[in-house]
């Protein structure tokens, strides 16, 4: 494992993620690693170091030194870097012993690299992030033992638990260590995390666990608050919570073995106080907890969206979304939100991030002109758990009017690595609206999977590298008038002729909100079919107008969707049913009180500017990238 880099370029085959401008060029003239500079620039590591690469200085050959993968700690040996096989002063000879001590000519002729090689380095490549999976593992490794320390110790000082021997009749779940490396958005090591869960698959319900339900932010409600944000010029916050679940008040009686390496424990078992991660109930206890103490600076939920938090004072408004343990803090009130982030850190252990920059996995990258949203790292990473870090790359996500079935292609003989690719394909369609409809069509097949969707996957995947940055702008010159697209591709699917519905809504010129989704029954004519998409749009449009009224941004006139089909906007209009229209009487009255409310109204567009297509099948790269860009990509 090797790189190259020349200036500002890094070249790279095969290696795991991390920040490239952290390491700094080794002395080429002389064959002695010295780690003390690269332990400066980077931190205590024990990463398994697989090779280094010589380039120039010794010679015109490339020269690769391997070694075991064991795992240095602090200090690294010298590495005496040997003659490449092959080359002109290699001798197989000199690895077997001396015979005499007679020495070896070699030339002295000054060796100097070519001009154009003169700005290369050696660097070390740091080839993998070790994690380990057990116990046994985990416990050989200083960093590890330091980070399990830590944890014991936030556990203790939330009282987690209290030494108790088992009652009889009750039984004790077990636990385990689980080790993570978390890494910054530019791939450097950030901390090595132990984390102690509980197995909560042994818990019975009704014996000690209820109810598990744990509201989490949509991702729809993310975009809409950057959308927001960018044209309303708030600042954006972000706050993490240590060991967030510790604080959850556990109701039930729980009982759990002591943790692995735990001391003193004397064949008695942990009677839990605190919520602890893996239990079934812990999610809930710990919103229930957060609900509870920001309620006292006078925050409520939005009723729809339970994770979003609202104040309203005289001096402006603030916002809270919170997922999990990572929250986004924003508003108008900048006074209000510094009062709320000291509250918080006086209520639980708090991790101040600063502006938001990383969140869920999601790069935000602010300016003057507003928000830029994009997964350049997470689609890296997948990129690299595919072996597609050579590939070429493609213009389009799927060719052209391709049409997959369950029977072409040969089964695969292992699904794994195509469920994992897909379901991480599916996340990345947050930021990435122009792979909504080839990730929707390729995961109609995860139960069976054959190599006719696996080539699909591959050739998604060979598009994302050739547009890996690409994500969604949330322009700070927007204005904050909702606006839809609906559409529909009837009897698209070979299989079943279902159709597929379309949909997008834009705020402004941001995207917010898009949908691609097969239709849960067969329509028997492209009215109905564009009708029923009609219908979803709207269920989310409601959503969306009461949401944004909720942020500070209400809908005071009604909101426009576009439809590309007059018979569909017809009936909608005209209160007549007939056997053309009764199968879907339903969706003519909800879409048709809406209208009378002035919710809502539709607009005919033309099927060239209908930015829903998208979302309802494949295209030409020229047509792609037209729509790609008036959605606001």
């Amino acid at each position: 494992m090797a790189i190259l880099s020349s200036l500002e370029v890094v070249f790279g085959r095969g290696l795991a993620s991390f920040q490239y401008s952290s390491l700094a060029p080794l002395d080429n003239s002389s064959s002695s690693m010295n780690c003390a500079r690269l332990h400066s620039l980077i931190g205590p590591f024990e990463i398994p170091l697989y090779g280094v690469l010589w380039l120039a200085g010794s010679g015109s050959r490339y020269v690769t030194a391997s070694l075991p993968q064991a795992a240095f700690y602090g200090t690294v040996p010298s590495l005496v870097l040997s003659p490449a096989a092959g080359s002109p002063d290699s001798d197989p000879a000199s690895s077997a012993p001396p015979e005499s001590p007679t020495d070896i000519r070699r030339s002295t002729r000054v060796r100097a690299p070519p001009s154009h090689l003169s700005d290369y380095h050696c660097y070390f490549a740091l080839a993998t992030l070790h994690e380990p999976h057990t116990y046994r593992e985990a416990s050989t490794n200083p960093l590890w033992q330091q980070a399990m320390a830590d944890e014991l110790d936030a556990l203790h000082k939330t009282h987690t638990w209290d030494m108790t021997t088992l009652p009889p009749g009750k039984s004790a779940v077990g636990c385990k260590w689980v080790y993570k490396i978390k890494t910054r958005a530019d791939g450097s090591v950030e901390r090595y995390k132990a984390r102690l869960v509980a197995r909560g698959f042994t818990q019975e319900y009704g014996i000690d666990y209820e109810e598990t339900f744990a509201p989490v932010a949509r991702l729809t409600s993310v975009r809409s608050l950057l959308a927001v944000a960018a044209v309303r010029h708030w600042p954006l916050f972000q706050m993490d919570v240590k060991n967030a679940f510790l604080n959850g008040d556990l109701l039930e009686e729980v009982y759990m073995q002591p943790p692995p390496g735990y001391p003193d424990s004397q064949n008695q078992v942990c009677r839990l106080r605190r919520a602890l991660y893996g239990l079934k109930q812990a999610p809930r206890a710990w919103f229930a907890k957060f609900s509870s103490v920001v309620a006292q600076q006078g925050f409520t939920p939005s009723s729809y969206d339970s994770a979003l938090f609202i104040r309203h004072t005289s001096t402006g408004i603030t916002l809270i979304l919170l997922y999990v343990d990572d929250m986004i803090i924003t508003g108008d009130d900048t006074a209000g939100i510094c009062d709320l982030q000291k509250f918080l850190s006086q209520q639980f252990e708090m991790k101040d991030l600063g502006t938001l920059s990383y969140f869920l996995g999601l790069e935000v990258t602010s300016s003057s002109d507003g928000y830029y949203l994009s997964q350049a790292k997470y689609a890296s990473d997948l990129l690299s758990k595919a072996g597609l870090t050579d590939s070429k790359t493609v213009s389009t996500p799927l060719e052209l009017n391709v049409k997959l079935n369950t029977t072409d292609g040969e089964p695969l003989s292992d699904a794994t690595l195509y469920r994992q690719l897909v379901g991480s394909l599916i996340y990345l369609t947050v930021t990435r609206p122009d792979l909504a409809y080839a990730v929707h069509l390729v995961s109609q097949f995860m139960s069976a999977p054959r190599s006719t969707h696996y080539a699909a996957v591959l050739r998604i995947l060979r598009y994302i590298k050739g547009t890996l940055f690409h994500g969604l702008h949330f322009s700070a010159q927007s204005s904050l008038e909702l606006r839809a697209y609906a559409d529909a591709d009837w009897a698209g699917d070979p299989t079943d002729r279902r159709s597929t519905t379309g949909y997008c809504f834009l705020l402004g010129s941001s995207l917010i909100s898009w949908r691609s989704k097969k239709q849960s029954v067969v329509a028997r004519s492209s009215t109905e079919a564009e009708y029923r998409a009609l219908a979803d749009a709207t269920s989310e449009l409601l959503w969306l107008r009461w949401l944004l009224a909720d942020m500070g941004a209400p809908q005071t006139t009604s909101t426009p969707i576009h439809c590309d089909n007059r018979s569909a906007i017809h009936i909608a209009h005209n209160d007549v049913f007939h056997e053309r229209t009764k199968h879907i009487e339903i969706d003519c009255h909800f879409i048709r009180h809406h209208l009378q409310q002035s919710a809502l109204h539709l607009l005919s567009v033309s099927s060239e500017d209908q930015l829903a297509d998208v979302f309802t099948k494949s295209h030409p790269p020229g047509r792609l990238r037209d729509l790609v860009f008036e959605g606001g990509c």
